[in-house]
C-alpha cells in the first residue's frame, strides 16, 4: 500500500470535482481525503494499490465534466489515519 500527496490546478472548484474524485477514490477501495484550497486548487491524499492510485490519477487528468486540470503535482506521502475517503472543508 502507498500514498500520494496530491495538488490539481486549472479549472477544478466549481465543478463537482470533490464528489467526483470521492466517488472514484471509494469504488476503488482507496483511503484519503479530498478538499477546496483557497488558493483556487483541489488537494488530495490518496492511499491503496500503486495500480488503483494509478487509475484514478489517470481519471483525475481528465476531471468530471466542466474541469479543465492543468497539473497535477504529487508526492510520496503518509499513509492515513483512518480507513475511508473523506471530503474535507476547503481551507
Amino acid at each position: 500500500m502507498i500514498a500520494k500527496s496530491l495538488v490539481l490546478s486549472g479549472r477544478v472548484q466549481g465543478v463537482g470535482f470533490r464528489d467526483w474524485m470521492a466517488i472514484r477514490a471509494r469504488r476503488l477501495g482507496l483511503a484519503g481525503w479530498v478538499r477546496n484550497r483557497r488558493d483556487g486548487t483541489v488537494e488530495a491524499l490518496i492511499a491503496g494499490d500503486a495500480p488503483a492510485i494509478e487509475e484514478l490519477l489517470r481519471a483525475c487528468r481528465l476531471g468530471p465534466p466542466g474541469a479543465d486540470v492543468n497539473q497535477i503535482a504529487e508526492e510520496f506521502a503518509e499513509l492515513p489515519a483512518e480507513p475511508g475517503f473523506f471530503k474535507r472543508p476547503t481551507i
